[in-house]
């Protein structure tokens, strides 16, 4: 039974209690949510998650969006410190209405190779009629500028920077992306971050 559990528990990312319970559902019927929270408990990487300390007393202001690829956020994790291939960030390109995310590794801030980057996840999604990002805004601006370099019909802006309560949601989501890469890189014995992004977006 150790087994089953630990593969759903791998299988969904360290995922929580109801995501386990509908993993091992597909296959067996006879795991309780007792066992499963029995097992989480456990589990060293779900405990230094738990740890991490949380911002108190921020109130979260959504930024509205109404429209699907109408407002993008892009940002960049420092991965330096586990630089693997020459690769030492992780793009995270976020839709504001969908909240869905991108994660592409990169070698460099260079605004060209995030423009290169962020054209890629464009062509297929549909391009934002406005990015943000905080990294400033001279950073977006020299994105955009490389942006229209490669797609001169495109029209975008960049937006305002964000409120400063909104910060600390995207630093926990950040944050999110390491603790669940690191969890996959424990979990598959491995240095390699840069195929392991590919498994973070997935979950």
């Amino acid at each position: 039974m150790f087994d089953i559990v630990r593969s759903s528990h791998i299988a969904t990312g360290h995922g929580g209690r109801d995501r386990m319970l509908k993993e091992v559902k597909k296959k067996y019927a006879n795991i309780s949510v007792q066992t499963i929270e029995q097992f989480k408990s456990l589990c060293t990487q779900c405990q230094k998650k738990r740890v991490r300390p949380k911002t108190t007393g921020v109130v979260v202001r959504p930024i509205l969006t109404k429209d699907f690829a109408c407002r993008g956020q892009v940002d960049l994790v420092d991965m330096q410190s586990m630089s693997y291939n020459g690769y030492r960030w992780i793009m995270v390109y976020q839709d504001h209405l969908t909240k869905f995310c991108v994660l592409h590794a990169v070698k460099s801030k260079r605004p060209v190779e995030i423009a290169s980057q962020l054209l890629d996840i464009f062509l297929l999604f549909g391009a934002p009629a406005i990015l943000q990002s905080d990294n400033g805004t001279e950073f977006t601006a020299n994105v955009i500028c490389e942006l229209k370099e490669f797609w001169p019909a495109r029209r975008m802006v960049h937006g305002k920077p964000r409120y400063p309560q909104i910060q600390g949601s995207v630093e926990r989501a950040n944050g999110d992306i390491k603790d669940m890469l690191v969890a996959w890189l424990t979990d598959n014995e491995s240095q390699d971050w840069v195929a392991g992004i590919k498994f973070v977006q997935f979950q």
